[in-house]
């Protein structure tokens, strides 16, 4: 049994999220929380909301342990860009692109 959340149009981008994404992937789902406690990037504080957010889903729509959670699957993929200029020097313009995540996490039970 599998128990999902889903984080969409995160404002940061996808390669930076899948940095702190790496750190959890496989691991229990206390283990992953106190990880994401202590990592120093902006990301992980919004990943650690997501997945408590899966814990809750598991424990009350799929009826699942807490204590035999761990993280299945968690991927990060591209959302939208957004596309703002900045001005340059001889009316030139530069194109600044602002990246979006879409964040997935997957729960599943251990078996004794």
């Amino acid at each position: 049994m599998e128990a999902t959340a889903v984080l969409k149009y995160l404002r940061v981008g996808p390669q930076k999220a899948r940095l702190v994404i790496d750190l959890i992937r496989g691991k229990r789902a206390e283990d992953a929380l106190d990880v994401l406690r202590y990592t120093r990037k902006a990301s992980a504080k919004d990943i650690s909301k997501l997945l408590k957010s899966a814990v809750a889903n598991a424990e009350n729509t799929k009826g699942m342990d807490i204590d035999k959670l761990y993280v299945k699957k968690a991927f990060v993929d591209q959302g939208p860009t957004m596309k703002r200029t900045n001005p340059k020097a001889m009316g030139r313009a530069n194109v600044v692109r602002k990246r979006m995540s879409h964040i997935t996490i997957v729960l599943g039970e251990k078996s004794a």
